[in-house]
């Protein structure tokens, strides 16, 4: 066990305390502002505060943890171990940055609070963030600053055991649109037929027209590849279905279809089940519990699991609709723009309320890439897509952490635009599983 002392305990350092040594490291601790209690302990120590108090483990302390409220933070970042960190100390520190007040600006998206602009979809950019503009988002830094803290102390303290962690991987498809043609009803079919005739796109009328008649698979109904996939490589998988009613960005099938009903089910079989909250729904809490009472009444159990159609997130109103109706785990922490770790960590995190100043039940579940960000933002083609995926696998699997990736079913068709993308999820399945 560990003794943490610090001149003040707040409701920041208890949090980034649980995230380092619970979440990530899985080891005990206590925490202390008693500092002749501190002094009496005789096991394993951390001093977080502004000075040591004897010979123990001592990590200078910046202001941000013991901070209330949201200010603009003065960041400059600058290399250490060959990886880069922020909130520099002094000397005597263990550490030459705060690691805690570092983790916790990150982890908690204490930037996606401040100032800035947002894009066509109301959603913050890539671009804008530290990670980004240091050239660190391809690293799970909280991750790799936690195993310091754990080297530090075992130098210090070589009988304090940490337990060996293992690296996972976890699957997770968005179901957007199960069908491209079936199961849409007469109005959206005869208007999916119009709209080909008028780009003159007689291929895509043949297409239908099979499908409709039973001759031929529709192009979007990959679950019988995916579930080969899973069967093969035996990895945890989630399915997330977009339920919303029917608009410009929500197309997916009207949730009274039986054939969509059984979908559902089908892969309720096979893998967990969670709800895609519509574009919609992001500005309407009645919209978002419609959609979660739907997807419920057809599973016939509560629905715990989330991602944010269009990644949409606004913090702290996205996820605070969440926890009111329940959902405990959010899989939407990543960009579209970019691939990497939005909030530099491959672990799930409890989302702290910055506005509140307090930690929430929510859990919050990073993932890694999307290949929808290959493709439309990064514009990679995916002969290529492997050399940018595979960088991404071996930093979590270099942490022991967390790879969560994001597809959709109708990216695996192997058709049109998505042409050779098949091979690639399958490739990165592989390779992630190892």
């Amino acid at each position: 066990m560990l003794l943490i002392y610090t001149h003040k305990i707040t409701h920041r350092n208890k949090y980034i305390f649980n995230l380092i040594f619970k979440d990530i490291l899985e080891i005990d601790f206590s925490l202390t502002q008693d500092a002749e209690e501190f002094r009496k302990f005789e096991g394993a120590k951390l001093n977080y505060s502004n000075n040591p108090l004897s010979t123990e483990l001592f990590f200078t302390s910046r202001n941000l943890l013991f901070e209330t409220g949201i200010t603009e933070q003065n960041i400059s970042v600058f290399e250490f171990n060959s990886q880069k960190v922020f909130y520099a100390t002094g000397k005597a520190s263990a550490l030459p940055f705060d690691v805690f007040a570092a983790s916790f600006y990150l982890v908690s998206r204490y930037e996606e609070y401040l100032p800035h602009i947002r894009d066509e979809h109301d959603r913050f950019e890539a671009k804008d963030s530290l990670a980004f503009q240091n050239n660190f988002l391809q690293k799970p830094l909280i991750n790799i600053w936690a195993n310091w803290v754990k080297e530090t102390l075992q130098q210090k303290y070589p009988q304090l055991v940490f337990p060996e962690k293992k690296y996972e991987f976890i699957s997770t498809i968005d179901i957007d649109n199960a069908y491209a043609y079936r199961e849409k009803g007469f109005t959206r079919s005869v208007g999916g037929y119009f709209k080909s005739l008028s780009e003159f796109n007689f291929k895509e009328i043949k297409e239908r027209n099979r499908v409709l008649l039973g001759s031929e698979k529709d192009p979007y109904d990959t679950y019988d590849f995916q579930l080969s996939i899973l069967n093969k490589h035996k990895f945890k998988s989630i399915y997330f279905f977009l339920l919303g009613d029917y608009g410009v960005n929500d197309k997916n099938l009207p949730i009274e279809s039986k054939q969509f009903q059984s979908l559902i089910k089908m892969l309720g079989d096979y893998a967990e089940i969670g709800i895609h909250p519509s574009y919609g729904s992001n500005k309407s809490k009645e919209q978002l519990k419609k959609e979660v009472n739907r997807l419920s009444k057809v599973l016939h159990r509560d629905v715990t699991k989330s991602r944010q159609h269009f990644l949409k997130l606004t913090l702290p109103e996205t996820y605070r609709n969440l926890i009111d109706l329940d959902i405990t785990d959010d899989y939407t922490m990543g960009f579209a723009s970019q691939i990497g770790f939005r909030a530099s960590i491959c672990t799930p995190f409890n989302f702290y309320d910055l506005d509140m100043e307090l930690e929430t039940k929510l859990k919050i579940h990073p993932f890694a890439v999307m290949e929808g960000t290959l493709k439309y933002y990064m514009k990679i083609r995916p002969e290529d897509a492997m050399r940018k995926i595979k960088p991404l696998i071996d930093e979590v699997k270099a942490v022991k952490g967390i790879f969560i990736s994001l597809w959709h079913n109708d990216t695996v068709n192997n058709q049109g635009l998505w042409k050779g993308w098949q091979s690639i999820y399958e490739e990165m399945v592989e390779y992630a599983v190892i």
